[in-house]
């Protein structure tokens, strides 16, 4: 799982105020980053498989939809 820069510093900050604020610990920069890229390279990949999953069901069911809308659309015939 990879991040740009821009999304890596936000994720940085996210971890960094979350340790200062439920945790009571300040985190310094280097620690946040090597813990962002811990759990996006050991645990991202469930998050990610999780995601296609959803986005397969969402299909799914639009296509289950559309083929409802199909069926209704046919003409009888003698």
């Amino acid at each position: 799982m990879e991040f740009n820069s821009e999304e890596k510093d936000a994720i940085v900050q996210k971890i960094r105020h979350y340790f200062e604020q439920e945790l009571h610990q300040e985190i310094g920069q280097f620690d946040a980053l090597f813990l962002l890229d811990f759990f996006a390279e050991k645990i991202g990949p469930y998050f990610y498989n999780k995601g296609l999953q959803d986005a397969q069901t969402v299909m799914v069911t639009k296509m289950a939809d559309i083929d409802d809308a199909l069926y209704e659309l046919e003409k009888p015939v003698e």
